[in-house]
C-alpha cells in the first residue's frame, strides 16, 4: 500500500506515518486508554496487535477490525471499544461533525450524543493534557464530588454500568454492607438466666461460696448459631463484573467476628468447571482473598456449564451441607449452555438437602425481565425465591429479604 493510500484512509489520524515510528506509540497511547475504560488489556495483547497490525495493513476498516478482535473480549465492551476507536484515531465522520461546529449555527443547534461514562473517563486524561489547568472554582467542583445526591446515583447504579474508578469505589462500599444472617437455636446450651434446664453444677460452685446455701438456680439456655452458608457464585463471561464485586461482599459481609463468630461457610466458583474458594475466603484481607480467588478459579470469563458443576458439588462436596440447615446463595443470570434435564436433577438434589435455595439474580435490574433462557427457566421452578443483587441499594436489602423469606 503506498503512501497515498494511507493518507487518504485516515487524513487527520493520531496515527501518523508508519514510517516515522509513531505507530507504536499510537497503539500504545490506545491501549492505555482503553485499560482506563475497564477493557483489559495487556502487555501480550499489545505485542499481538503490532503482529496483527503488520498483517492487514493501514486501511481504517480492517485496522479497527483486527484492533478489535484482540483488544474485545466482552461482550459489554464492544460499544466501548468502538466508540473510543473513533474519537481516538478520529473518525472522518467525527471530524466533519466537529468541522461543522465550528460554522455558523442555526437557532437551534443539534447537542453532540453523550459518550458513555467509561469512554468519558478513559479520555479524561488526554483532555486534561490539552487543556490550561482549570480554576479554583472547578477545582472545588471536584473535591464535591461525592455528595450525597452522587452517593444516591452510586447506591442504584448497576454495577455493568459504571465506569472503571466507580467501580472501585462501589466496590468498597460494598464491603461496608452488613448480612446478619438468621439465626437458630442450636442443641448445645450454655449457662443463663432463662432456661428449660437448671444447671445444677453451676449451683453447687456457687453454693460453696455462700456456705453450702443455693442463692440462686441458673439455668441452662440454647446457644443461638447463624444458618451455614452455601454460596455458589457465577465466573462466566456475562458475570465477569458481578462476580468480583459480590465476591468482595460477601467476604467482607461474613467475616468471622461477633455473633458471627462460629459461621461455617462454603464458597465455590462455577463456569464450565467447579471451583472451591472456601481457602481463599480465609484470608482475612479482602483484596487478599481476591487475589487467591483469582489465582484458584482456571475459567473466569469463559461459558457456563451450571448441571455439571453441581454434580462435582454433590459427588465431592456433599458433606458441606449440614444437616438440611445449610442457606445456598447461588449467584448466577441463569445463561446456562448445559443440558436442562441435568440442571433439573442436580437442582432438585440441592433443593432438598438445604433449607433454602435462593437464586441472586443480576438481571432482574429490567423491568420487564422474564426467566425465559433454558437454564433460567430451570432455577425459576427450582429456587424458593429471586432475589436482586445489581446495584448497592438490592445488597443493602438482602439481609431483610433473607429473614422475611426464611420466616416464610
Amino acid at each position: 500500500m503506498g503512501s497515498t493510500e494511507v493518507a487518504a484512509a485516515a487524513p487527520v489520524s493520531q496515527l501518523g506515518d508508519a514510517r516515522r515510528g509513531k505507530l507504536a506509540e499510537n497503539l500504545s497511547g490506545f491501549g492505555r486508554a482503553l485499560r482506563r475504560a475497564g477493557v483489559r488489556v495487556d502487555a501480550a495483547r499489545m505485542a499481538l496487535a503490532q503482529q496483527a497490525l503488520l498483517l492487514v495493513g493501514l486501511e481504517r476498516a480492517d485496522f479497527r477490525a483486527a484492533l478489535e478482535a484482540v483488544f474485545v473480549g466482552r461482550a459489554e465492551d464492544i460499544a466501548v471499544f468502538r466508540e473510543l476507536f473513533d474519537v481516538y484515531f478520529r473518525n472522518p465522520e467525527v471530524a466533519q461533525k466537529l468541522l461543522a461546529q465550528m460554522l455558523p449555527r442555526g437557532p437551534t443547534p443539534t447537542p453532540a450524543p453523550p459518550r458513555r461514562p467509561r469512554v468519558a473517563e478513559a479520555l479524561a486524561p488526554l483532555q486534561s493534557a490539552r487543556q490550561a489547568p482549570p480554576p479554583a472554582d472547578d477545582k472545588f467542583e471536584l473535591d464535591a464530588a461525592l455528595t450525597p445526591s452522587a452517593l444516591q446515583r452510586l447506591r442504584q447504579a448497576d454495577f455493568a454500568q459504571l465506569s472503571a474508578s466507580e467501580y472501585r469505589l462501589v466496590e468498597r462500599l460494598a464491603r461496608e454492607i452488613a448480612l446478619p444472617l438468621p439465626q437458630y437455636a442450636a442443641r448445645r446450651t450454655r449457662p443463663g438466666l432463662r432456661g428449660a434446664r437448671l444447671h445444677w453444677p453451676g449451683a453447687l460452685r456457687r453454693a460453696t461460696r455462700h456456705g453450702g446455701e443455693i442463692v440462686q438456680l441458673p439455668r441452662l439456655a440454647r446457644q443461638t448459631r447463624s444458618l451455614p452458608l452455601l454460596v455458589l457464585v457465577d465466573v462466566s463471561g456475562s458475570m465477569e463484573r458481578y462476580a468480583r464485586l459480590l465476591l468482595a461482599f460477601l467476604h467482607a459481609a461474613t467475616a468471622p467476628s461477633g455473633v458471627q463468630g462460629t459461621l461455617r461457610r462454603d464458597v465455590f466458583a462455577f463456569g464450565t468447571d467447579l471451583t472451591d474458594l472456601t481457602p481463599a475466603f480465609r484470608q482475612a484481607d479482602t483484596d487478599a482473598m481476591l487475589a487467591a480467588a483469582g489465582r484458584a478459579i482456571t475459567d473466569f470469563a469463559g461459558g457456563t456449564r451450571m448441571g455439571a458443576s453441581l454434580a462435582q458439588l454433590r459427588t465431592r462436596h456433599a458433606r458441606r451441607l449440614v444437616g438440611r440447615r445449610t442457606l445456598v446463595l447461588l449467584i448466577s443470570d441463569g445463561l446456562d449452555t448445559g443440558a436442562p434435564a441435568l440442571l433439573e436433577q442436580e437442582l432438585a438434589w440441592l433443593r432438598r438437602h438445604s433449607a433454602r435455595l435462593l437464586w441472586l439474580n443480576p438481571l432482574l435490574r429490567f423491568a420487564d425481565y422474564t426467566p425465559s433462557a433454558r437454564g433460567a427457566a430451570v432455577l425459576h421452578r427450582q429456587a424458593h425465591a429471586m432475589l436482586a443483587v445489581h446495584n448497592l441499594e438490592h445488597l443493602q436489602q438482602l439481609a431483610a429479604s433473607l429473614a422475611r423469606l426464611l420466616r416464610a
